[in-house]
């Protein structure tokens, strides 16, 4: 699932972003569409660290990726 993000215009001097959740589907024709599955504001700050704990989520699964390959390469001999 892809995302578009933007500012959003604030009141209160809060930046905020939207965020639209899309994905691509097949229309009737067969043409690739983009389709917004949902939309989301939050604040820049809030989804500065959601992005950072996903980054780092990510990077844990990484590490664990890696470690499985070097054991399965060590079965295979």
């Amino acid at each position: 699932m892809a995302k578009v993000i933007a500012e959003k215009a604030a009141a209160a001097g809060v930046k905020q972003v939207e965020i639209k959740h899309t994905r691509v589907m097949k229309n009737a024709s067969g043409n690739n569409v983009t389709v917004v599955d949902h939309t989301e504001t939050k604040s820049v700050d809030d989804a500065i660290s959601q992005a950072e704990a996903q980054l780092a989520d990510a990077e844990a699964r990484v590490t664990e990726l890696k470690a499985d390959i070097v054991e399965y390469k060590a079965i295979k001999g």
